[in-house]
């Protein structure tokens, strides 16, 4: 039960944070710039590497890890966008971003073993990929932004994630 609530809390955060910046990019008519989405990504993973450390016990090492996955998935994202396209270079730091958390959930928690912390990444990644994936309309809805849409979307969309990473690790 207490998997549930950790992941349910961290959707929701996390769901909150993200509709206050589809609030906050319309609010302000922010272009998109590869610094805004640096910028936009590293307080997301902020946030994500907050909960992943409250679980642990070990805040401050979340806080801290989490801007730097975040910086490090955005790069990899604006680095590959050129070549790849836009769904073509989401797809690998999607990938990246959901292994880099498992990795850190693994080390502040000291739970499971590298096997099963790529495959809890691999298995965030694939699961929460396809919520995004179900949800990645709120963008392109007509008329005004719905904030309660985004919110319930966003929520949906980062559950899986948590709920694969929160997981307790078989028992050997």
């Amino acid at each position: 039960m207490k998997t549930a609530s950790y992941a349910v809390g961290g959707a929701l955060l996390l769901g909150s944070v993200m509709t206050f910046g589809d609030f906050l990019w319309s609010a302000l008519q922010l272009p998109h710039k590869v610094a805004y989405g640096i910028a936009h990504g590293a307080v997301m993973c902020g946030c994500l590497g907050l909960v992943i450390g409250w679980r642990a016990g070990r805040v401050a090492a979340g806080a801290i890890a989490g801007p730097v996955i975040g910086v490090i998935a955005a790069l990899s994202f604006y680095a590959l966008v050129s070549s790849m396209g836009y769904i073509g270079a989401m797809l690998p730091a999607w990938m990246l971003f959901w292994i880099l958390f498992a990795l850190l959930q693994q080390r502040l928690s000291q739970e499971g073993n590298a096997q099963q912390t790529a495959l809890r990444g691999i298995a965030a990644a694939v699961l929460s990929g396809v919520a995004f994936y179900l949800i990645s309309g709120i963008w392109t809805r007509h008329g005004p932004p719905d904030y309660a849409v985004n919110l319930a979307s966003w929520t949906f969309a980062f559950l899986p994630g948590f709920l694969v990473l929160f997981m307790p690790a078989p028992k050997r």
